[in-house]
């Protein structure tokens, strides 16, 4: 009986340790499952996917400017200009603070476009009349350009340099030019139909970090050096609500957000979440993206 009683307790002793070693490699089991598990979804939050599309949480929302607006910008300082209901350019802070107002922007009838590249001089160009008006960083009045007078006339698109001075396309001459204040040529290209086998039209002119970029939604990115000499051209067609900044070439196509890093050519993409939608200008200015809705203006950090 001893005997028995001794096997009985060593099989017992055994079956315990086999239940804890079963247990602890179930315990061990679950808990590396647990960590794949979470490894899968961080990696779905953080990288891209198949499409190469980032996911809506690319987006975190800031802040809310409440209005009636219809036109807006941002410059490289993080100000916001917009034009309100009774046609005044506001220029504002981002938590709404009212910097200053300009309220002669229908002197010409609806700006062709407002060019608040350089945050110190601010053009508002009136292409019916050939007419930009250049304001102040405080949107005081400063002077106006006639390019007819200066024996220029088909303009369609223009920018301030980084110089205070005006960049502006020529599609008579098919030249990109510098011009002052008072009108006159201070550099310019060659004839593009020199350049080029077929002639970009350019809707776009930005000065900005070192390069004057032309964008022709046709055709791309057309690069130039200040001194008007051709660097490159990256051909992203169809991209709207354009803007340099960061190194970067940031637009839109429907429902998606691209962002192409200049010294790495990496190229990034976000799918804007649905509630975007109904919005009637979109930006992407120094690591936010501006909303412009009915009811005011939405801001959020772009990651």
């Amino acid at each position: 009986m001893p005997n028995l009683t001794a096997k009985m307790s060593l099989y017992i002793i055994i079956q315990i340790s086999l239940f804890k070693k079963i247990n602890t490699y179930l315990v061990v089991a679950a808990l590396f499952g647990s960590l794949f598990s979470c490894a899968q979804t961080r990696s779905a939050f953080d990288t891209t996917n198949v499409q190469g599309t980032k996911p809506n949480s690319a987006f975190t929302y800031v802040s809310f400017i409440p209005g009636k607006y219809s036109y807006m910008d941002i410059d490289v300082t993080g100000n916001i200009y917009l034009i309100t209901e009774t046609n005044q350019l506001k220029k504002i802070r981002s938590n709404g603070d009212s910097i200053a107002a300009f309220n002669d922007v229908k002197k010409f009838g609806n700006p062709s476009l407002i060019d608040v590249s350089n945050p110190l001089k601010i053009a508002v160009y009136y292409k019916s009349y050939s007419t930009v008006v250049i304001l102040d960083r405080f949107l005081t009045y400063r002077n106006s350009i006639n390019f007819r007078k200066e024996n220029i006339f088909k303009v369609k698109t223009l920018a301030t340099s980084y110089d205070n001075n005006l960049w502006l396309f020529d599609e008579q001459d098919f030249k990109l030019k510098k011009i002052n204040d008072e009108g006159i040529a201070l550099r310019e290209t060659n004839d593009w139909r020199q350049i080029f086998d077929t002639v970009p039209t350019p809707s776009v002119i930005i000065d900005r970090e070192n390069f004057v970029y032309l964008y022709d939604p046709a055709k791309g990115f057309y690069i130039f050096d200040y001194y008007g000499s051709f660097k490159s051209n990256i051909p992203f067609l169809n991209w709207q609500h354009i803007a340099v900044t960061s190194g970067k070439l940031m637009g839109f196509v429907n429902d998606t957000f691209y962002s192409y890093e200049l010294s790495t050519f990496n190229l990034k993409t976000y799918k804007l979440p649905d509630f975007f939608k109904d919005y009637t200008d979109i930006k992407a200015m120094n690591g936010k993206l501006y909303l412009l809705k009915k009811s005011g203006v939405e801001i959020y950090n772009l990651l």
